[in-house]
């Protein structure tokens, strides 16, 4: 979970993630505190002292969630991993079901996305999400419909093995489908955040946006079939 200034929804959603996976998997939970300036990171050292699972990552200044969610993955020592957001939106019952759709999918399956219903946000916010997904979608074909959730799972392998930038969270199937993997979609229940504010805005992203698509669709339009190999041996 990458997280900025989220003290009031550590607690309670460390306790919902428990509540989802326990007895289920062996896991870990793992907070990137993202440059807080609020008590979050007093809070995670407090939950830390409870619970043997828990880990946090720090960042001396804040860089953003695809960059927090990188640092999660590189840390992470699970063959699957998953992230929600950190303010609530994202129900962690719903983790079962995406880290069990990545285990019935076999090898070819890399990620598991989830797909937002009922949203919770603002008239707006809708708004721009639903022509957002439909021009990602009218140039990268991948497929989603709401590459925004925060819920998904992937195998960690292959989320390492994809070209970073500043947003890659945002286009995690095209680019995992880029790969030669498939993607498997999963419906949501969305929910209000259980405190704070929210620490993005539309024109914080959208002419970033604008650059980052046009970048990705150059990577695909780039990507060379991989060659099949045989090692030849004596």
């Amino acid at each position: 979970m990458p997280v900025r200034n989220e003290a009031g929804n550590i607690v309670p959603l460390i306790e919902e993630i428990v509540a989802a996976l326990e007895g289920r998997w062996e896991y870990e939970i793992i907070y990137v505190n993202d440059g807080s300036t609020d008590t979050t990171g007093e809070r995670l050292i407090n939950a830390m002292e409870q619970r043997g699972n828990l880990r946090q990552l720090r960042h001396a200044k804040s860089t953003g969630q695809s960059a927090a969610v990188r640092s999660g993955v590189r840390a992470a020592r699970g063959g699957i991993v998953a992230t929600l957001d950190g303010d609530g939106q994202n129900n962690p019952a719903f983790l079962p079901d995406l880290i069990s759709a990545i285990e019935k999918g076999g090898e070819h399956v890399g990620l598991a996305a989830g797909q937002r219903v009922g949203r919770r946000d603002t008239g707006f916010k809708k708004f721009q999400s639903r022509v957002a997904n439909r021009v990602r979608n009218a140039i990268l074909h991948d497929g989603t419909r709401d590459t925004g959730c925060g819920l998904k799972a992937f195998r960690r392998d292959v989320f390492l093995m994809l070209p970073y930038f500043d947003g890659l969270h945002r286009f995690l199937p095209a680019l995992v489908r880029r790969e030669g993997y498939d993607v498997t979609y999963v419906d949501v229940i969305d929910r209000p955040r259980h405190s704070g504010v929210s620490n993005y805005g539309f024109f914080d992203r959208v002419w970033v946006g604008i650059m980052d698509l046009a970048g990705v669709w150059w990577l695909i339009r780039r990507k060379k079939p991989t060659p099949e190999v045989t090692e030849v041996t004596l």
